[in-house]
């Protein structure tokens, strides 16, 4: 079932449930909103990864601009482009030294940011962990998202439906990349995509042409487009030479999907069905003209906007709302979370998907 596996697969290993959900209560690591609030002008951090794709920058110009008219002071941040955590753990240090009450943290490493979130919880901030859950760490408070591993689901379903429009019936042959390892998300959407696809793989209605199945050997380090390329041209140069088909193409996220088709087109092979995440122009462009199949709208505007209505409400002194007690383990807790829906969008339905979205809407006419 999804929730079991998303109890297992959020942080990438088997980790026992935390045996009590948080939800609305206090947790034994002390999730709450602080008792009484906090001033309507106070200091918000906000640290973010480098900026790998679209939507990180858009999220950081979003949370600038609603912060502010929110009447908070903000203080937003971007890693470095290096593939260290150093600057994110020096930037959320400076953040709870400025006294920040809530610091919003999109990971740069899930792994590497516990002993900076427990010092933030200790100064009396509330910790909320923004689209990639922070691991192995008691002192995350929140966790919002889209829930990404409906996303992988979404991926993995966009992947054989596409294949099934060109070739009725299987075997399919198709490869699988993954995100980048030190991204806490990576395995969430690979196992979602994997919850779909392997039981066709044990079936042998889906093939994976290079055997190469599990989340490190398809791992893509730094979301690199350059990375997913150069794999994509091994597996063409050991795997696909001749004749060989390859009908599909698992990427996790757009800018990825573009490199592996760059890949394929320099090969001088068919463009397979190709996946991807995060509604990126150039992607929608490729959608539209018939070359990448699909990706997830994961309207950046929407989860920048819960986040700070999030913010609002601890300002206030009452418990945000969150509708997932019971998935996201993080090795130590079960982190309460407020998801939302993704929607996946192919060249059928980008017109209705973007319909609102003044950046995207006029590509799909």
């Amino acid at each position: 079932m999804r929730t079991s596996l998303h109890k297992v697969l959020a942080v990438g290993f088997v980790a026992a449930l935390v045996a009590s959900g948080c939800g609305s209560e206090r947790s034994e690591s002390g999730t709450t909103a602080p008792e009484k609030g906090f001033a309507a002008d106070a200091l918000i951090g906000v640290a973010l990864p480098s900026k790998t794709s679209e939507n990180w920058v858009l999220a950081g110009d979003l949370f600038t601009n609603g912060l502010k008219e929110a009447g908070f002071q903000s203080d937003v941040q971007y890693a470095g482009a290096s593939t260290t955590v150093a600057d994110q753990q020096a930037q959320i240090t400076a953040m709870i030294t400025k006294g920040a009450k809530v610091i919003v943290i999109g990971a740069t490493d899930a792994a590497q940011l516990s002993t900076q979130v427990g010092q933030a919880k200790q100064s009396g901030a509330v910790v909320v962990a923004y689209d990639r859950l922070i691991t192995n760490t008691p002192d995350v408070d929140y966790y919002i998202a889209f829930d990404n591993f409906k996303v992988g689901q979404l991926q993995g379903q966009a992947l054989l439906d596409g294949m099934k429009s060109r070739k009725a019936t299987g075997p399919w042959t198709i490869e699988l990349f993954s995100g980048s390892p030190d991204d806490n998300n990576s395995g969430v959407f690979f196992n979602g995509a994997m919850d779909v696809l392997k039981p066709l793989i044990d079936r042998g209605e889906v093939v994976v042409g290079s055997g190469q199945t599990d989340v490190k050997q398809t791992a893509t380090q730094g979301w690199k487009a350059e990375n997913a390329q150069s794999r994509m041209d091994s597996l063409l140069n050991s795997t696909y030479a001749g004749d060989k088909t390859l009908d599909g193409v698992l990427s996790p996220n757009d800018t990825l999907a573009r490199a592996i088709i760059t890949s394929i087109k320099g090969a001088g092979k068919p463009i397979p069905i190709v996946t991807g995440q995060d509604s990126e122009v150039e992607s929608v462009k490729s959608i539209m003209a018939g070359e990448q199949y699909s990706t997830i709208n994961k309207d950046t505007r929407k989860l920048v906007t819960e986040t700070v209505n999030m913010v609002k409400t601890l300002q206030a002194g009452n418990q945000p709302t969150v509708n997932d007690t019971k998935s996201y383990d993080n090795g130590v807790k079960v982190v309460p979370a407020y998801l939302l829906p993704p929607i996946i969008v192919t060249k059928a339905n980008a017109t209705e998907a973007y319909a609102d979205d003044p950046k995207l809407s006029p590509l799909t006419k």
